[in-house]
């Protein structure tokens, strides 16, 4: 599949799963796939392509990532399977870490508190932000950083609590959104931007990566009487030649060991 192609085939999501058992399909979503259906065929999206790789007319989504995030997406086959994992959700018994490239060089974990709800003033309505008040939500997230150098963070990151654009909105908080965010990033009107025109040689330039630069790694249910997982993906193929070309040859055991 190519880089921003809204279809992926057979082979390729076939060589995406990670994990397939009669009540489980765990695939490694490659960035650009959507999950939702979309009405371009069942092959242009996570949840089409999986009906269609298992025979199945219904499927569960049990995790969901953004458009351009890659990494572990779960898939319940059955009612069953997805009551226990939407259960264990909403019991806090689901433990999810992702890799993210930031800007800046964080020196040291920083956990970070900070309620997030709609701005109104942005020019792009989904846009979250930190603050208090009606429409705000408690988020925590867990900066962890692997190796910095050359101006970027390579960085793991935990989220507590799992609000929308979370990741992302913290890491703006913090002073170090995530590479190739337009909607995060130095300026959101580049998403609208990227929206009217596709990404451009001057988008090209500030963001420096097409897409943002965060891979859901792992997941784990933590069922007491049957644990499920952990489920990991391998860091996708574009956020590990970034690492390599701009934070040094030192990173490459530790890219090994994401691989």
């Amino acid at each position: 599949m190519s880089e921003i192609a809204p279809l992926i085939s057979r082979a390729e999501f076939s060589a995406c799963v990670l994990h397939e058992d009669a009540d489980l399909l765990v695939v490694n979503k490659p960035p650009w796939l959507v999950c939702h259906p979309s009405k371009q065929g069942p092959w242009s999206s996570l949840a089409g392509a999986a009906r269609e790789y298992l025979g199945q007319d219904t499927i569960h989504l049990i995790s969901r990532l953004d458009r351009e995030t890659s990494g572990v997406v779960v898939i319940a086959r059955n009612p069953r399977m997805a009551a226990i994992l939407q259960k264990a959700q909403m019991a806090g018994q689901c433990r999810k870490s992702y890799i993210a490239i930031l800007t800046g060089e964080l020196s040291a974990s920083t956990d970070v508190d900070a309620a997030l709800g709609p701005d109104p003033d942005s020019p792009v309505a989904v846009i979250q932000k930190t603050g208090q008040g009606e429409g705000f939500q408690s988020a925590q997230t867990r900066f962890e950083p692997l190796a910095a150098a050359n101006g970027f963070t390579l960085s793991r990151v935990i989220p507590v609590t799992g609000r929308k654009h979370q990741i992302r909105a913290h890491a703006r908080h913090i002073g170090h959104w995530l590479v190739g965010d337009k909607l995060y990033g130095p300026d959101p009107l580049l998403y609208l931007e990227f929206v009217e025109h596709g990404l451009t040689e001057k988008m090209a330039e500030i963001l420096l990566l097409s897409r943002q630069a965060l891979h859901a790694q792992s997941i784990c249910f933590d069922i007491p009487v049957k644990p499920i997982g952990p489920f990991r993906a391998p860091l996708a193929r574009d956020l590990k030649l970034f690492v390599l070309e701009n934070m040094g040859a030192r990173v490459t055991k530790l890219l090994q060991d994401l691989c």
